[in-house]
């Protein structure tokens, strides 16, 4: 690691505590999180040299997943599997919204941009699918998409839903309106040591594997094992949470260079409002699934939302709306979008 790589990353997270404590001197929702992600992205496309660590981004995975998993007690176990039904809903819907979210961009734009047929309809479908942006680019560069374009849109995509769908919830009161039976609550540092230990042995053993999101999945499925098992190590300090959060807004931040306003303006302007238009159709989804689930509303939205699972699961966390709940749609989503969408394409492309 160079001294100037280490330099930029430093000064890009203490621009980014800065922002947090502004955020939250302004009581603005999850100011950890969205006030550093927000001054990271205006500094990288005003052209500011941000950074930011690979490493340290795991390492934040690392903790929330840790942090959400602490909230699987037996009795939310219970709660969520009786719900197996709404979230199998939601898979259906995900990938159905997604999909009509690229038929949409082809209609629209795509088809105006030059490139054969075949890399526009890559290049739709996968900036239109609800799945981690990483992911989506690699299947649209094995089908033949534009990378870039994909990239950009699942960036765009992000930022509208993460800053968005908290300032609503915030300013709509929506907070604290679902919460869930707590897992352990009080800090003991050896049994978070061991939980520490364990956690991370789970997050570094599934990053072997290739997997989606590691070291988030592999730490969860850690701490909801053992805390299903009635192993209560410790809480997680709520300091080492926000530096998390903080890490995960910069990392988010610093995707927005300086030619990320030049690329294609009118493909994020399609994007940013097709966002906003998923956002309402998933707030209407949630709606009519809390008519039958009894579940509140806006613990749905979240579970249901275009968002990234990490993002989403830290702003059920913070407002107190359902984290198991939101966590467990968010992962099962994750999984189904990863070993469905690319055979879905296929398979519309043969029918078509």
């Amino acid at each position: 690691m160079s001294r100037s790589f280490l330099f930029r990353t430093l000064a890009t997270l203490a621009a980014g505590w800065i922002a947090a404590l502004v955020w939250r001197h302004f009581n603005l929702p999850l100011p950890w999180m969205v006030g550093p992600l927000l001054i990271t992205a205006v500094g990288s496309m005003a052209g500011a040299p941000t950074q930011s660590s690979i490493g340290l981004r795991n390492a934040a995975q690392w903790i929330i997943g840790t942090a959400l998993g602490l909230y699987f007690t037996p009795q939310v176990l219970a709660l969520v599997t009786r719900l197996w039904w709404a979230v199998a809903l939601a898979l259906v819907w995900a990938l159905v919204l997604g999909w009509g979210f690229g038929v949409w961009l082809d209609r629209v734009l795509v088809r105006q941009m030059p490139g054969e047929p075949s890399q526009r309809r890559a290049t739709s479908y996968f900036a239109g699918a609800i799945g981690g942006a990483s992911e989506m680019t690699l299947l649209a560069e094995r089908a033949g998409g534009r990378t870039d374009l994909v990239a950009a849109a699942h960036s765009m995509r992000l930022l509208v839903v993460t800053i968005g769908i908290p300032f609503a919830f915030q300013f709509g009161g929506l907070h604290g309106l679902d919460p869930s039976l707590p897992g352990p609550r009080t800090v003991v540092p050896a049994g978070l040591a061991v939980l520490g230990v364990a956690t991370l042995a789970g997050a570094w053993l599934l990053s072997r594997t290739n997997s989606a999101n590691p070291w988030f999945i592999g730490a969860f499925g850690v701490a909801m094992v053992l805390t299903l098992a009635g192993v209560e190590l410790s809480a997680l300090p709520t300091p080492l949470s926000n530096a998390a959060q903080l890490v995960i807004g910069v990392s988010l931040g610093v995707r927005f260079r300086a030619e990320f306003i030049h690329t294609a303006p009118r493909w994020l302007g399609a994007v940013t409002v097709g966002t906003v238009g998923m956002i309402g159709l998933c707030a209407a989804f949630a709606w009519l699934l809390s008519l039958a689930t009894g579940l509140h509303p806006a613990t749905l939205v979240l579970g249901t939302s275009p968002g990234g699972i990490v993002e989403m699961a830290i702003t059920a966390k913070v407002l107190a709306l359902g984290v198991p709940v939101v966590t467990a749609f968010q992962v099962c989503r994750l999984v189904a979008v990863l070993l469905l969408v690319e055979p879905l394409y296929r398979w519309l492309r043969v029918v078509r």
